[in-house]
């Protein structure tokens, strides 16, 4: 049975993006529904934020919750980055940055926290219904959107909305539909990850900071490990999918990878899995355009990049950011240029961490970052990037990223 409302904004999917994108459209007034596939709680990688989120949360009335909450459900206490790569150590303190902006962000597991945002946002006045998968797109008019949903028992309905927002994630469901997917550009690269109880005694271990890791003699590949405030931690491995061939499970990939980096395995040496190994291949994506006729797309459902750098929350609530007043002047009857106002805005920050993506893979960003020459001012600029602020074009390694790398790179190099 169809819903015969019409509602002004459907969002599809109810995680950080549509949460966000959510409750900023009911605080203006506008009637929303947002269609999640699955149910909450679900587990979901993503799980380092940076601080520029919590600008977006703190204008969508979320970071209060976040806030109040954060400790029950052991999230972590975030202010900087920290970097390991055959004995040598290097960190970034996020408060220590040139662009304005909080320093200090959280380590969250992105169960608890995807539903508590979901729930903030429904507390705002978002209808958010469970268990429907979109499965049709369509126009029945020059005003309206019908979307076909699906629910659990196999029944299907239509829902009409003014407008669409997909912020489905990986699902990618408006690609999908409308053939938006283009070739990222990167290589297929694969992610083994689980949750560890990581059992570290070590009293140098600072858990306030997330650790990547350089594989010994495989630049290419690389470890996270974020950990949480009850003792527990997200650990992963990433690399090109021909790193893992040789191994029988995404399990055995894992831990023999995490046994090869000496340091690290030590680090981790009383840890145990607290729940199965899973694996993510080929999770680079791109499309042709991030906004058409009566829809647009949210983070990872429009472009994601890579985890190296934990930029893909930090895109989704900037997307949802900046296109909800987008959504609000379209509503109202006014023109909306969506490609000036939306895509190339948006695209400047993603372009940023592109760069950056691809200078840690060739090895240029690691010279710089392990780079006993790299300066302080220097280091502010990049903590600024690594914060999140890849937008900010006072920063020189926004405006003119390219020549900025390879400059450093070069001099780091020598």
């Amino acid at each position: 049975m169809s819903d015969s409302q019409c509602y002004d904004v459907i969002i599809i999917g109810a995680g950080p993006a549509g949460a966000c994108a959510g409750a900023l459209l009911a605080r203006a007034g506008k009637n929303v529904l947002c269609v999640e596939r699955g149910h909450f709680p679900r587990f979901s990688i993503g799980e380092s934020l940076l601080p520029h989120c919590m600008e977006f949360l703190a204008e969508a009335g979320l970071l209060d919750t976040l806030e109040q909450h954060a400790a029950e459900l052991g999230f972590q206490f975030k202010n900087g980055a920290a970097f390991l790569k055959n004995g040598m150590r290097t960190e970034f303190d996020f408060t220590r940055k040139t662009s304005v902006g909080p320093g200090t962000t959280f380590q969250v597991k992105r169960a608890p926290f995807d539903q508590l945002l979901a729930n903030a946002a429904a507390a705002q006045g978002v209808d958010i219904r469970y268990g429907l998968e979109v499965i049709d797109f369509s126009y029945p008019d020059a005003q309206r959107v019908t979307l076909s949903v699906r629910n659990d028992q196999g029944e299907v309905s239509e829902l009409t909305s003014r407008f669409v927002l997909d912020g489905s994630g990986f699902g990618r469901v408006l690609p999908k539909l409308l053939k938006l997917e283009t070739p990222s550009g990167f290589p297929v690269r694969q992610a083994c990850f689980c949750h560890i109880r990581d059992g570290i005694t070590d009293p140098s271990f600072d858990r306030n900071k997330i650790l990547i890791t350089v594989h010994p003699t495989q630049q290419d590949v690389w470890y996270w490990l974020i950990p949480f405030s009850d003792g527990t931690a997200s650990l992963g491995v990433v690399g090109a999918t021909s790193r893992f061939v040789e191994f029988e499970s995404s399990a055995a990939a894992l831990w023999q990878k995490v046994a090869d980096e000496t340091d690290l395995a030590a680090l981790l040496a009383n840890a145990e899995a607290i729940n199965d190994v899973r694996n993510l291949t080929g999770y680079s994506a791109n499309v042709g355009a991030l906004a058409g006729d009566r829809y647009a797309l949210l983070g990872n459902a429009g472009e994601f990049l890579d985890p190296v750098f934990s930029s893909g929350v930090t895109i989704a609530l900037r997307s949802a950011s900046t296109a909800v007043p987008l959504v609000l002047q379209h509503l109202a009857g006014e023109t909306v240029d969506w490609n000036s106002q939306y895509s190339i805005p948006l695209r400047k920050g993603i372009n940023t961490f592109r760069q950056f993506v691809e200078a840690w893979y060739d090895g240029r960003f690691q010279d710089i970052i392990f780079s006993e020459q790299r300066q302080e001012q220097i280091s502010q600029m990049i903590s600024s990037i690594l914060a999140g602020y890849a937008w900010d074009e006072k920063n020189p390694f926004v405006a003119d990223t390219p020549r900025r790398l390879k400059t450093l790179s070069e001099i780091c190099a020598v």
